[in-house]
């Protein structure tokens, strides 16, 4: 057996080279170390749920092939154990010299990391450790570097990021959150499906950018000489589906922001988002409850998270108010969108937010609230009717023109949610456009542009809508009680590495 690694790079050349000489001893031997397939009949957590209860010392004369990696082995002369680890979990191989005869050796000069496929009897050690007591035992992948240390584990975070495959292999924590960000999705997937929700796919690349506040990436259609944008919202395209017929639709796909990295942001993550004919913003709030609560239940088995020192109730009814009420209440301001310009500027100027020339009074309130309101929301709550200046593609609130029928959900602190009362008006929405590009114009790089094929499709008749997005990433994030969206993205968006030599 080789000796562990230390955390010298020398150390791990000179075992991946000990490992290579392993590999060429092998095939020397006509021993093909990386087979086309391998033997299972069962998984680790299936035998554990049928013969858990057996008391130590019992042998159920079933047996039964597993395979799966090599994360502990320990080898006492005529007898070798294994922790066997699969995707279900984790089951131990008992090997002897007796019951493997001549190849006994071949499991000894196994290593760490190294898959393998094992049969033989399915039983308890004197211990009462469930075990499989292999008879035989194939090599399916030759492991050629060393694993990271068992007890130390993975300290480097940024190798955590960059090689998710080690985090995954040896951090039981984060298997379970990527579990649970699996089955909230696949909720999210089914509280629609069984809403009669159609599950679509829109382009990503998208000839103008539009649906969302954001920088968009830019790339080139070389065949058509087209500068192209990733699309940074699904909203446009799937409301001209509404437009066509489909009255409830979704989509769950990859969104692309050029925009700042963060604990709450990656340049790519993944909404959900869904338009329903004939409702409005109420319809999604209740829709929301529905998806989120559900979703909890399905990913983790509770309607209740930790949050710090707070305790999250997730089950509905949650709490609304409107954003103009809540920077009332957190810094005593009554503000509304008909003010007097200057009385909001000396408003932002008390509170040291630096407005921009075009900003108008609904831009100024949205600031303030997002500076000092939203950071104190722990328990849901859907802040609603916006200023229309911030929301180019919500109907006109039906109680008050200088507002929108919008919302946004907010947990923790941190947006969940975006939902609207579709604005299906052609003009209005032309007219919303228009001023979205006079901000752009005037510098504002994240601000929206004329979508002429859009505003064409409405003129064919878009019914009254609601719409609802949600960041998947964050429910990911608030189920599995972690802080940081790169603990719930695979792969998440990182500067390159920095070039080494190959090892020898």
């Amino acid at each position: 057996m080789e000796t562990p690694p230390t955390s010298s790079t020398s150390s791990d050349s000179d075992i991946r080279a000990l490992r290579l000489a392993k590999l060429d001893n092998l095939r020397s031997k006509s021993v093909e170390p990386y087979p086309f397939t391998g033997d299972r009949t069962v998984l680790a957590a299936d035998l554990h749920s049928e013969y858990g209860h057996l008391e130590a010392e019992q042998h159920t004369g079933v047996v039964h092939s597993v395979a799966g990696r090599i994360v502990l082995k320990r080898d006492m002369g005529k007898l070798s154990f294994a922790t066997l680890r699969d995707a279900s979990g984790s089951i131990q191989l008992f090997v002897s010299q007796g019951d493997m005869a001549d190849h006994f050796d071949d499991f000894v000069d196994l290593d760490m990391g190294d898959w393998v496929s094992a049969t033989g009897e399915v039983f308890t050690t004197k211990k009462g450790e469930l075990s499989i007591k292999a008879t035989s035992v194939t090599l399916l992948s030759k492991c050629l570097r060393p694993l990271p240390d068992k007890f130390k584990g993975m300290t480097d975070v940024d190798q955590i990021y960059r090689q998710r495959e080690l985090d995954l292999i040896m951090n039981e924590e984060s298997r379970r959150r990527f579990e649970i960000r699996h089955a909230a999705i696949a909720s999210v997937r089914q509280t629609l499906v069984n809403r009669h929700y159609v599950e679509v796919e829109g382009p990503v690349l998208h000839v103008q950018p539009g649906g969302a506040t954001a920088r968009p990436f830019t790339t080139h259609h070389n065949a058509l000489d087209l500068d192209l944008y990733l699309r940074i919202a699904l909203e446009l395209h799937l409301k001209r589906l509404v437009v066509g017929g489909i009255d409830r639709v979704f989509e769950i796909g990859r969104i692309f922001r050029n925009e700042g990295i963060s604990t709450r942001h990656n340049p790519e993550f993944t909404m959900m988002e869904c338009y329903e004919a004939l409702a409005d913003y109420n319809t999604m709030m209740e829709l929301t409850e529905e998806i989120v609560s559900n979703a909890a239940m399905d990913a983790i088995g509770r309607t209740y998270i930790s949050f710090g020192d707070n305790k999250i109730s997730l089950a509905p009814p949650y709490r609304r108010a409107s954003m103009i009420d809540l920077v009332k209440e957190s810094l005593g301001e009554d503000m509304h969108p008909s003010m007097d310009r200057e009385a909001a500027l000396a408003i932002a100027k008390k509170y040291e937010l630096e407005v921009k020339p075009h900003w108008g009074v609904g831009k100024i309130i949205g600031e303030l609230y997002d500076e000092h309101c939203e950071k104190d929301l722990i328990q849901p709550t859907f802040v609603i009717d916006y200023p229309k200046e911030i929301s180019p593609l919500a109907k006109s609130h039906r109680d008050d023109p200088e507002l929108v029928e919008r919302f946004e959900l907010v947990v923790g602190g941190r947006e969940l949610g975006n939902a609207f009362s579709e604005l299906n008006d052609p003009i209005e929405q032309r007219k919303r456009f228009e001023h979205e590009q006079s901000a752009r114009d005037a510098g504002d790089d994240e601000a929206g542009t004329i979508d002429e094929e859009y505003i064409r499709a409405l003129e064919y008749g878009l019914p009254p809508t609601g719409g609802l997005g949600i960041g998947l990433d964050r429910l990911a994030m608030l189920l599995a009680e972690t802080q940081s969206i790169r603990e719930v993205v695979l792969f998440p968006t990182l500067r390159p590495e920095p070039t080494k030599g190959s090892p020898e």
